[in-house]
């Protein structure tokens, strides 16, 4: 029987490739999720009624469903209702339906997060940009912008810090994030089975990911502390 010694090599290395799934997922979403929450919050701050309306009952719904249900249906809802297995079978299927499951989740709680940013700055700036002859465009980007950033900063990072957690979630659809790469050794996996040491570790991945992000936030947070 191989000793705790000649498992860990093996155990790390598939530890590192569904970390590297997590990480990818991760920054995936951000890269989507950001700017498409910026859209969705000047949706809801629309005049055209439809449209925010509309935008306003999908962030209703998706913040008042889990993620897992709107992985499993976004997964799954093509191939069996539609008859259209879009995402087809493989892995990169896998990683592109949770791709899409995450960006659009957290696009919604971005969104708000956005929307209370752009609302708290007094209104009294964006008049005195427009008597000062600059476009609605040029007070959001140079007046508003920077102030926004710093006031959305503290609830973004709790959400950045969710995410990280919440990939795990991906392991529902069988994507071989590092959870389902750990708990693939209770079941059997490369000759190993009955282990739930590899878990812990996955933990270990976790924590300090979460803690370099912790401080990297941090440090960004007390940059910005000039606007204060």
């Amino acid at each position: 029987m191989d000793t705790f010694w000649d498992q860990l090599p093996v155990v790390l290395n598939s530890l590192n490739i569904g970390f590297l799934q997590t990480l990818k997922l991760f920054a995936v979403t951000l890269l989507g999720a950001i700017p498409l929450g910026l859209l969705i919050s000047f949706g809801t701050r629309s005049r055209f009624a439809p449209l925010r309306g509309a935008l306003k009952i999908l962030i209703w719904i998706v913040r008042g469903t889990p993620l897992m249900i709107q992985l499993l249906i976004i997964y799954y809802f093509p191939g069996l209702v539609l008859h259209n297995p879009v995402w087809g079978g493989d892995e990169i299927g896998r990683f592109i339906a949770s791709s899409v499951a995450f960006i659009i989740n957290y696009a919604c709680y971005f969104s708000e997060i956005f929307r209370g940013g752009i609302e708290s700055i007094p209104v009294g700036q964006e008049e005195a940009g427009l008597v000062l002859g600059m476009s609605k465009r040029q007070i959001f980007f140079k007046v508003k912008m920077l102030q926004m950033v710093k006031r959305i900063l503290p609830p973004m990072s709790n959400e950045i810090l969710t995410l990280v957690k919440d990939t795990s979630l991906a392991r529902i659809i069988a994507l071989q994030e590092v959870i389902w790469a750990g708990q693939a050794f209770m079941k059997g996996s490369q000759g190993i089975s009955g282990a739930i040491w590899p878990l812990f570790f996955s933990a270990l991945y976790y924590l300090v990911f979460n803690g370099i992000l912790t401080v990297v936030l941090g440090k960004a947070e007390k940059k910005l502390g000039y606007f204060r």
